[in-house]
């Protein structure tokens, strides 16, 4: 599929193995981590695949690369658009130089500093917006029919999520007998992704996505079984500050998931504060989403094999310092 501005077809795990193989070389095979601490207090055997250590710091690179990477020579040449709070960004600015196209980003003037310096370090015009006050896919839009770019969406893109899915392609590839499988959530690229590949190489695997307590719109869509759309939640995990799930994420996660948890802002910080102090890892408030669920989300894990994605380990240091030290 090549990416477009409306994409309408379902991506299969068929894609999610071309992904793979498009990635070999460019993306990082990143490491599946284990905890003895972990598994000692909580009686299960816990497998971190740590997409903070990801190209750009985040599992989101895998979805840039893939959709871009299949342009034309005549989208190549007028290059990729994108809309962010940063890790998508990030995905489509490093994505974009390694292809040798131009991309434009358009990301909320309060993104974590960190974030805007890297999209502008990899070569990416940036254009910031209220994320309060305006719309971004209006922004985004306009500015991608002015100059005949390809807006290529942080989630609802089959090529994107294709991509996404083959983190935990390489996690079943590792630890192939699985019992559970945290992910976080916010629009749905990275769940919608990695349900594909667990429904094919695990499919007795069961796959949780987590999403902030204060923006659990895809658990009421999940519920409601339609989209609903809340406005932006106010919480410490920026990644997931999303509105609404796609249309394709959503019908991926309403036929394939187990069901969508949630985890408050403090649940968040003490899961930062355990990966930096017992695995030496800085993980971003949305990549801590999947073990604060696992850990609080009310389930027996005792016994289990337990898959965690980490999404993401891009935080602005100052702000990280603090909300540790609090």
């Amino acid at each position: 599929m090549s990416a477009s501005t409306s994409p309408t077809a379902l991506p299969t795990f068929a894609d999610v193995q071309a992904a793979s193989e498009r990635l070999q070389g460019v993306a990082h095979r990143t490491p599946v981590l284990r905890s003895t601490t972990l598994n000692k207090l909580t009686g299960a055997e816990f497998f971190f695949k740590c997409e903070n250590l990801q190209r750009m710091g985040a599992f989101k690179f895998r979805g840039g690369y893939n959709a871009l990477a299949q342009f034309s020579a005549e989208q190549a040449k007028n290059g990729a658009l994108a809309f962010s709070s940063g890790n998508h960004a990030q995905a489509i600015a490093l994505s974009a130089r390694i292809l040798g196209m131009p991309a434009v980003i358009v990301m909320p003037q309060d993104a974590p500093a960190a974030k805007l310096v890297a999209t502008r370090g990899y070569g990416a015009e940036v254009v910031t917006f209220d994320r309060f006050t305006e719309d971004r896919e209006a922004i985004s839009t306009r500015i991608a029919q002015e100059r005949g770019m390809t807006l290529v969406p942080p989630y609802n893109h089959p090529d994107v999520i294709a991509g996404q899915g083959t983190a935990a392609l390489e996690l079943l590839q590792d630890v192939p007998d699985l019992d559970y499988l945290f992910t976080p959530l916010g629009g749905g690229g990275l769940l919608s992704g990695t349900l594909l590949s667990a429904k094919a190489m695990a499919p007795g695997c069961k796959v949780y996505g987590v999403e902030p307590e204060a923006g659990n719109d895809a658990q009421q869509s999940l519920r409601k079984g339609e989209i609903v759309k809340i406005a932006t939640p106010k919480t410490l995990a920026d990644g997931a500050q999303t509105q609404a799930l796609g249309e394709l994420t959503f019908a991926i996660i309403r036929r394939d998931v187990t069901d969508i948890l949630t985890a408050s802002d403090a649940q968040l910080v003490e899961t930062m504060r355990f990966y930096a102090e017992r695995m030496k890892m800085v993980v971003e408030p949305t990549g801590a989403l999947s073990l604060a669920a696992a850990r609080h989300g009310g389930l027996d894990l005792k016994g289990k094999r337990v898959g965690i994605l980490i999404s993401g380990g891009n935080v602005d240091l100052a702000s990280y310092g603090q909300l540790l030290a609090s």
